[in-house]
């Protein structure tokens, strides 16, 4: 996408959220960007949905708009630069109200329909989302998620200096690429320490200033528990846990500090006792949980490897929908630690894959609904690259069965994956973030490249046939049929019962 576009864009969608002086913060994750609302009632939704360039929208704690990989960190620098010189020479502008509907007439079930039903299941689910427990979860991944493009880069520099490896190329040039692939996972806990410090309230340098001692060579003269250290024991669960004490010292050390000495004594007691607790405690015990997940994952599937694998892949997007899978985070990042590569990943990324047979599935069902035929044309291409917030929200979940029937191609696809890991064939992701075809260049395992990437190509082939076939067959009653394939002026398509034998 070129400047102009990228700069159009954010121009299209400024004023759809209530212009600049409703916009409090700006950011931006993998696929979305994420902005901080002053009045959520100025937001025309679905004048924003309807954006070429919007492949959908999401509430949580921020209001995030999904424009996909690559694209969203483009438009994303322009959003930010027109805000800042919209305020700067009108201050009090405002967005325009709504258009008020027109007075509802007989008329076929649309995407726009469906968008707001889901719309509206989202913000049902954000309201029974915000318990103490999922709250955590959510500032859990907020110390992960910017942490993910490096993952991204570095696993597929990785990916790459395996591939000449192996291939005897350029043997000048493989010790460079594996010192810039391991470099930043060599320091990853510095770094989770930083964003900890930031998300819970305390200095974010100090938290990282903490979290190095886990990486320091130096560790390994010390003796904990009866045990020598080793530089990174404990890894990002320790960093994590390293610099949340490190912000609670921190506040203790504020409340009775005098402000004159506050300077000297806060941040010489904070990286003190949080560093001696680290060494003398923390080490070994992150270390020692590190070790059972990594363990765990590896008997898991190597024991129930299809059923393991039908269990996360069938569960995966209800899992979504609870905002439970922000728990997977640093499992995750641990796994990636340990042996290179997350064996997790490639099976949840199954669920993706039985949301596009799904998805196709509709779109074949329902050849008279030209608005939702639409959505999911549009929305289909970043599905396959692993983005599925369009085709959830805009389709299968306001529908209801084709949910539950993406459901089941992910678990069917997770089955077959989770088969070849039991089988000896075990491999995953360097990196997390992307998922269906862009997880392509980020896998690793213990066989070669053409057998892992054939595997994990098999799974999404099952994924979306099982998907497809699901939702074909039985992801519609017959009065579902009716309302929704529908002729834009109102005329039903006839019921095929000769399709549906199963169906009431």
């Amino acid at each position: 996408m070129s400047t102009d576009k990228n700069r159009a864009t954010a121009a299209a969608i400024l004023p759809l959220v209530g212009g600049p002086d409703n916009v409090t913060s700006i950011a931006h994750c993998m696929t979305r960007l994420r902005i901080t609302l002053r009045d959520r009632s100025l937001v025309q939704d679905e004048a924003l949905r309807a954006l070429p360039a919007v492949l959908g929208v999401v509430e949580d704690d921020t209001y995030q708009i999904v424009l996909g990989p690559g694209t969203v960190a483009r438009v994303t620098p322009e959003f930010e630069a027109l805000v800042e010189q919209a305020r700067a020479v009108e201050q009090a502008r405002a967005a325009a109200p709504a258009t008020p509907a027109a007075p509802p007439t007989p008329h076929a079930v649309t995407a726009e329909d469906l968008q707001a039903q889901g719309a509206a299941l989202k913000e049902a689910q954000k309201a029974r989302n915000a318990t103490p427990f999922k709250l955590l979860l959510r500032r859990i991944a907020n110390i992960f998620v910017p942490l993910i493009p490096a993952l991204i880069g570095c696993g597929i520099i990785a990916g790459l200096n395996g591939l000449l490896t192996n291939l005897g190329w350029l043997p000048a040039v493989v010790p460079a690429l594996a010192a810039i692939a391991s470099g930043f996972m060599s320091l990853i806990a510095v770094f989770v320490g930083y964003n900890t410090a930031k998300e819970f309230g305390g200095t974010p340098i100090l938290g990282g200033a903490v979290a190095a001692i886990i990486v320091f060579p130096g560790v390994a003269k010390i003796d904990a528990f009866g045990q020598q250290l080793s530089p990174g024991q404990g890894g990002v669960l320790g960093a994590l846990a390293a610099a949340l004490l490190a912000v609670y010292v921190e506040k203790w050390c504020r409340t009775w500090v005098p402000e004159a000495v506050d300077v000297l004594v806060t941040p010489t007691l904070t990286v003190l006792l949080s560093g001696l607790v680290t060494l003398f405690g923390l080490m070994f015990l992150a270390g020692e949980a590190s070790a059972a997940i990594g363990t765990f994952a590896d008997w898991l599937l190597s024991t129930g490897g299809a059923f393991a694998g039908l269990v996360l892949g069938g569960l995966f997007l209800p899992l979504v929908m609870l905002g439970l899978h922000q728990a997977l985070i640093p499992i995750h990042t641990t796994l990636i630690e340990q042996s290179g590569y997350t064996v997790l990943l490639p099976i949840l990324a199954m669920a993706g894959a039985g949301q596009v047979g799904a998805a196709i599935a509709v779109y074949c069902r329902l050849p008279r609904n030209g608005s939702l035929r639409t959505t999911i044309k549009s929305a289909l291409p970043a599905g396959f690259l692993g983005v599925g917030e369009p085709l959830i929200y805009g389709v299968s979940l306001p529908l209801g069965r084709p949910f539950v029937t993406a459901c089941v191609g992910g678990a069917a696809g997770g089955a077959f994956v989770g088969l070849f890991n039991q089988l000896g064939v075990a491999f995953g992701s360097t990196a997390i973030g992307p998922s269906g075809w862009a997880l392509f260049p980020l896998l690793d395992g213990r066989s070669s490249a053409g057998i892992t990437l054939a595997i994990y190509a098999g799974g999404l082939a099952v994924g979306y046939l099982v998907g497809f076939a699901a939702t074909y067959f039985f992801g519609f009653t017959r009065q579902m049929l009716t309302d929704l394939n529908t002729e834009p002026g109102g005329t039903a398509a006839a019921a095929e019962p000769s399709r549906e034998p199963a169906l009431t």
